[in-house]
């Protein structure tokens, strides 16, 4: 990638250019301009308003404030051909200075670069489960989300019938995420209607949660362009599975050599991958917030719902929280299972790299590994997850690791969002409250 922006763009040719700020509910915020002016922004800076960080998902302001603007950069590095459009790119941009220090992407990249300067490049894939609803954003609120048309109904997983039917619509995925530089690795049918997963191509640093972010963000955009939704809900209706966002992550050292495989250790694992693993299975529980950061995160994280609800890890075990793929040294990696669907991609990284640094720095061996059915398993404790967001974010506000790992602004500004998101939920009430209760109480 050239080192400075006039060079990317003129690389792929590009006239006009989407500058994205990533939000920290991980949605790209576009701004379309031309190529002449995105290089004098990438020269003289990037100011863009600070209500990013003062509103929630829904836009809604929760601090008083005049929302001034303050100083960003464009990443050169970043810039990628746009798919809905010829020469025209798109680009990221974050904030800098003090008041980036609460963004994603930035804590997300400060611990990739903490892991190099100890010797290691972070490699990592995320991959997503979503539905597809025959319906536009109009026809939902019309419906008011509900009674929603279901794309393919009789969907079943890994359904060649599925994939012969709506074959020309995975391949429009497909270029437009090649054309974006986000590799898929595969796209297949899974359990229930319209639902699809889509494991991304492993890549090293800041490329995988960047592709994860894209991927996302652009699979609605390409599905809203074909008239359909997709969701990326961890949990849309008890009578259907709910949707991962399993994150792959290995480590490998100055060399290039796998750091978590060793072929003469009994499973196969090194020091190292049995020090990370020992960081994030002691960790997860009070630093959970960060990759299950919605009320429906958790609605995903009960009993009985493929999905984890403490803290463990196993050899070749789907049921645990952290699964060791040992298959081959050259791919030996761990898979964190936690992560829905809905997870914002830098944050669940950072969480997984961060907890893993720290059981490395203090050498921090992680409980024994086990083959059983963790969800049948009464967890210890410590070991199990907040119920619901507001015990995860009051975890997390008394967690000192998490001010040390990723920085007090952060964790204070973070924590602080998380309680807005979960006190606009308490006063809610939902459908099965009145069925239950109404008439009878």
């Amino acid at each position: 990638m050239p080192a400075n922006l006039q060079a990317a763009l003129e690389k792929i040719n590009a006239r006009s250019v989407h500058v994205g700020m990533v939000d920290p509910e991980g949605e790209f915020r576009d701004k379309l301009v031309s190529a002449d002016k995105a290089v004098k922004l990438g020269k003289s800076g990037y100011p863009f308003c600070e209500v990013l960080y003062f509103w929630d998902i829904a836009e809604k302001t929760y601090l008083d404030g005049a929302f001034v603007d303050r100083p960003a950069r464009l990443f050169a590095d970043t810039v990628r051909r746009y798919p809905f459009a010829d020469n025209s790119a798109i680009c990221l941009a974050d904030f800098e200075g003090d008041f980036g220090k609460r963004s994603p992407r930035n804590v997300c990249k400060a611990l990739i670069d903490e892991a190099a300067a100890i010797g290691f490049d972070v490699v990592s894939a995320f991959e997503f489960e979503f539905f597809v609803f025959d319906e536009t954003q109009e026809s939902l609120r019309a419906k008011k989300y509900r009674d929603l048309k279901q794309f393919a109904p009789g969907n079943r997983t890994y359904s060649l019938q599925t994939s012969a039917m709506h074959g020309d619509l995975l391949a429009g995925l497909d270029e437009t995420m090649t054309t974006l530089g986000v590799g898929l690795d595969a796209i297949h049918t899974e359990l229930g209607p319209g639902c699809f997963e889509a494991p991304l191509t492993y890549a090293t640093g800041m490329k995988s949660p960047d592709d994860a972010m894209l991927f996302k963000n652009f699979a609605r955009a390409y599905f809203s362009r074909n008239d359909l939704t997709v969701s990326f809900m961890s949990k849309l209706s008890p009578a259907l599975s709910g949707q991962s966002g399993h994150l792959h992550v290995s480590l490998r050292d100055r060399d290039g050599n796998p750091a978590f495989a060793d072929p003469d250790a009994a499973d196969g694992i090194s020091r190292t991958a049995r020090h990370f693993i020992g960081g994030l299975v002691k960790l997860m529980p009070e630093l959970l917030a960060m990759c299950s950061s919605t009320v429906n995160a958790y609605k995903r994280m009960v009993p009985g719902a493929w999905a984890p609800t403490s803290s463990n890890w196993g050899v070749q075990n789907r049921t645990a929280a952290v699964r060791v793929i040992n298959d081959s040294p050259e791919a030996t990696r761990l898979e964190f299972r936690v992560p829905s669907a809905d997870t914002n991609p830098y944050l669940a990284l950072a969480l997984c790299v961060g907890a893993g640094l720290y059981g490395i720095r203090n050498e921090i061996e992680p409980p024994a590994g086990s083959g059983e059915d963790f969800y049948a398993a009464a967890p210890a404790a410590d070991a199990a997850f907040p119920r619901d967001l507001g015990e995860a974010a009051d975890r997390l506000d008394r967690s000192p690791v998490a001010r040390e790992i990723f920085g007090a602004e952060f964790v204070d500004w973070f924590v602080g969002s998380r309680q807005v998101e979960f006190a606009e939920y308490q006063k809610q009430v939902s459908e099965w409250e009145i069925r239950r209760y109404l008439g009878i109480v």
